[in-house]
């Protein structure tokens, strides 16, 4: 019987709920090391169990003969090929694990009945868009599609809801470290200053070839700093092109380290990638070969020397590190970052793998290039932004209070609201399904309204529904009500939405009592509640 992790059961159960729900194209989300091969094989053992057929579809012979390998090490179940000569037709087997580039053809797809696949599993789904998979995809449309992809940012999110019907679960990198699951990662920001103002864009990210002429000046500079910082670690560096990479190698053999190389024409590729994990090398430098299908859980030292602007390529590099090794005497992984200088392009940074509030990755990235030359743990690099930005928007929040003060005095503005319970999640929300972008319905904006909330501003579904689902939470928590938040803020207590309603409400008859003054001895600005339990109870609350 396949064991799961507690997250990976309950995406297990989340994905089977989305298809029961109808929405028959979902997705999971699951950072790299955190099994997602194990998550999708319960599921196909779950669908073969059910009497149906499963196909496993991937761009990459490795990530097809890993799924195999994996699903019958961890089920059982063995799989017909679908790849260039060999064909699943006339096999009993009930799972297909098929390459894409195969799949595709037309002659190849015209021998199978659009009925024949009950379920399609796309691994690296954010490769899904591409005319290949699409094609592949509508020759059987009645089958349930499970996408499976690393963290990805929020335009590969939107683009992913153009196929995908919903997210059926995510499993955040802060999660899996805290849980213990992940290693923690220390990002050190080099103090050495690269220019990439003079290079071109492709595709949506930086071009390959720029990157290397830009990147060259800097290589003896970059291996002297990292002489400083890794020693001792087992290291990949991720470089933009072959001929970068293996002058790299070259630099670093001259600079100490005992250094490898890997690109698509190594003949010895194995041999190299087996004597690096056995210690017989120490750096491992690669053109972008090495971002899927190879692990490594030993390796506590990320270079990322191919800056990118794609969040899911950028995880991918880090992922490599990303493993526990605790025998090894591993506990944390070192992700060196640069001062990149661009002055038109956003690009990836540590902040980048953690941060979901883009006003956070911002200032993280600012506190760590004020703390170059310093390792710091992105958790606490975060949680330090965070109040940054808190501070900040506290400072904006009280300036736009002032402007608003001739509106309605009896409901409580979503910003405020979402401020006061300090919820990033609505303040920073995007809607990425289509349903979610429809408008708020005239039902959502009378609830939020009679629960206290100014909806004026909510000006789609998601957002309302994101809004009256937190609003139940806190009525199920015992947690304070817009209307409580919106009448003590005003008397200067602040963050009341942490606050629980009983003791709002104690406060409130004080006041109240005392002539709607705050009674003497109580700083608003100073005062915490200390809480002498009961939830209290929103039905029928006034304030």
């Amino acid at each position: 019987m396949l064991t799961l992790r507690p997250y990976q059961e309950a995406a297990r159960t989340a994905i089977k709920k989305e298809w029961e729900a109808g929405r028959d194209k979902t997705l999971l989300v699951l950072p790299t090391g955190c099994g997602k091969t194990i998550v999708f094989a319960a599921i196909t053992e779950d669908c073969v169990r059910a009497g149906h057929r499963v196909l496993i579809l991937a761009h990459r012979g490795e990530l097809l003969e890993q799924a195999a390998d994996k699903l019958a090490k961890a089920t059982g179940l063995c799989s017909a090929i679908e790849k260039a000569e060999q064909s699943c037709l006339g096999s009993w087997y009930r799972v297909v694990v098929g390459s894409v580039q195969t799949m595709m053809r037309e002659k190849r797809l015209a021998g199978f009945a659009h009925d024949y696949f009950n379920t399609i599993i796309i691994d690296e789904a954010h490769h899904c868009l591409s005319d290949s998979y699409q094609r592949v995809l509508a020759h059987f449309p009645e089958a349930k599609v499970l996408g499976v992809t690393a963290t990805p940012d929020r335009g590969d999110m939107r683009n992913l809801g153009q196929f995908f019907e919903s997210l059926a679960y995510e499993y955040t990198l802060p999660k899996a470290i805290r849980e213990g699951y992940l290693s923690p990662i220390k990002a050190l920001t080099l103090p050495l200053k690269m220019d990439l103002t003079g290079v071109g864009i492709s595709a949506g990210d930086f071009k390959a070839g720029d990157l290397g002429t830009a990147l060259d000046p800097y290589l003896e500079s970059i291996a002297a700093e990292m002489e400083k910082y890794c020693q001792g670690k087992k290291t990949v560096v991720f470089l933009p092109l072959v001929k970068t990479s293996q002058k790299f190698r070259d630099i670093l053999n001259n600079h100490g380290f005992t250094a490898a190389e890997v690109n698509g024409e190594s003949k010895d590729r194995a041999e190299i990638l087996a004597a690096f994990e056995r210690g017989e090398y120490n750096v491992l430098c690669n053109s972008m070969l090495l971002t899927e299908g190879w692990d490594c859980p030993s390796v506590d030292c990320i270079v990322v020397l191919r800056p990118t602007k794609i969040r899911s390529l950028y995880c991918q590099m880090v992922g490599r590190g990303t493993r526990l090794s605790p025998e090894t005497g591993k506990d944390h992984l070192l992700l060196l970052d640069f001062l990149w200088h661009t002055d038109r392009h956003e690009l990836c940074h540590p902040a980048s793998l953690i941060c979901e509030s883009e006003d956070v990755s911002k200032q993280m990235t600012k506190n760590l290039e004020e703390a170059a030359g310093c390792p710091v743990d992105l958790e606490e690099a975060e949680r330090q932004a965070a109040e940054d930005v808190v501070a900040q928007r506290e400072e904006a929040l009280a300036k736009q209070l002032e402007e608003m003060k001739r509106r309605k005095k009896k409901l409580v503005d979503p910003l405020q609201f979402e401020m006061s319970i300090q919820a990033e999640d609505l303040t920073n929300y995007v809607p990425s399904f289509g349903w979610e972008m429809a408008p708020a319905s005239d039902k959502q904006l009378a609830a939020l309204e009679k629960l206290g909330i100014f909806p004026d501003q909510i000006d789609n579904a998601g957002k309302a529904t994101k809004l009256l689902e937190r609003l139940d939470k806190r009525r199920m928590e015992g947690l304070t009500t817009p209307k409580q938040i919106r009448c003590l803020e005003r008397m200067g207590f602040q963050h009341v939405g942490t606050w629980q309603f009983a003791d709002a409400k104690r406060l409130i008859d004080r006041i109240a009592g005392n002539g709607w003054q705050v009674p003497r001895g109580i700083v608003p600005a100073e005062y915490q509640p200390k809480s002498e339990g009961g939830a209290g109870n929103w039905n029928g609350a006034v304030i």
